[in-house]
């Protein structure tokens, strides 16, 4: 006997009213009510910050982070946003500019950081160079690996007690997995609603970061940020390298698709178990192999003598041999 077709959004009512569904079972308006109390409830329960903290929201111009800006603002927390611009031709200079006018429009002051005022170079050139000199990271690791490090860079610099990021559920289900895959207890450890290895946080050497959207579906923020029809863009970066998470994130939509709610179960099996051990401290081995030290170059927090931002900047000058 054939499935019965699923009713679409339009012909199911909002579990609140008689209003059409427009997501989560909810209408647009009962929809944006628990969206914004559901970042709420996530900032309390996970302890990220207080009123009193100077947050910093690192944004790119996407959907996830010009949604937390906004929200985080309607809240009444002390906000400023931060952005780094890698330069990449007409796609981050369009980002730059909604950025600027959703700060303008709701009152948050912007902090740019631009790669070629830093580097003196844009992303796309550090990579052709460094490929050059040997090194073959992709765009996408040489632009994490400078931008975290700008980022934590600035937020000691300005102050901030945290800086915000816009990671969302579906975006944790996935380094989840990928933690699992490749059996790193570790890396998967630094995962939860606050990044980084309890060791490294109370050092000091990095500014705490955090996840408000972290129970927040991707499909949520989409259908948020167009209702309430933010100035951004949805479409990926022309940088974008490599089919490996993205295997991942394909491979979690197919399950979801089938078996839902997939991405929210893994979220939450490594809260009450991964995430649990690092608070607890039970897994006090893995611990010892978290060393934080000083790169002898730029004396940024670094696991290693030399950073990989030095690694890449160096390597560009000359300076540090890579293999060929």
């Amino acid at each position: 006997m054939p499935d019965k077709p699923k009713k679409s959004n339009k012909s199911k009512k909002c579990i609140k009213c008689d209003k059409s569904v427009y997501c989560s079972d909810l209408c647009s308006e009962h929809f944006k009510d628990y969206f914004e109390k559901k970042i709420k409830r996530t900032i309390k329960k996970f302890d990220l910050f207080s009123k009193k903290d100077r947050v910093g929201v690192a944004v790119s111009g996407g959907k996830d982070s010009t949604t937390a800006l906004y929200v985080l603002k309607k809240l009444g927390y002390n906000i400023e946003a931060v952005t780094v611009d890698a330069v990449i031709g007409n796609y981050t200079k369009k980002n730059l500019e909604n950025l600027r006018k959703v700060c303008k429009k709701y009152d948050v002051k912007l902090n740019e950081i631009n790669f070629r005022e830093e580097f003196g170079s844009s992303l796309c050139f550090i990579k052709s160079v460094a490929q050059e000199k040997g090194l073959t990271y992709s765009s996408c690791m040489i632009c994490g690996v400078l931008r975290r490090y700008l980022l934590n860079k600035y937020a000691k610099k300005w102050k901030f007690d945290c800086l915000v990021t816009g990671h969302n559920l579906d975006d944790e289900a996935q380094a989840f997995i990928m933690n699992v895959f490749r059996n790193d207890l570790i890396l998967a450890k630094r995962q939860g609603p606050v990044s980084g290895s309890g060791k490294a946080n109370s050092t000091k050497v990095f500014v705490k970061r955090v996840k408000p959207l972290y129970l927040c579906t991707e499909e949520e923020i989409i259908k948020y940020s167009k209702f309430m029809k933010f100035p951004v863009n949805y479409e990926p970066c022309p940088c974008r390298e490599g089919a490996y998470r993205k295997e991942y994130a394909d491979m979690l939509d197919a399950f979801e698709k089938k078996f839902p709610p997939t991405k929210y179960n893994i979220v939450q099996f490594f809260l009450r178990t991964v995430h649990q051990m690092k608070e607890k401290d039970i897994d006090k081995e893995a611990d010892k192999d978290i060393e934080i030290g000083k790169c002898e170059k730029c004396g940024e927090p670094c696991a290693k003598k030399i950073c990989k931002r030095c690694e890449i900047l160096g390597a560009l000058k000359g300076e540090i041999k890579t293999k060929k």
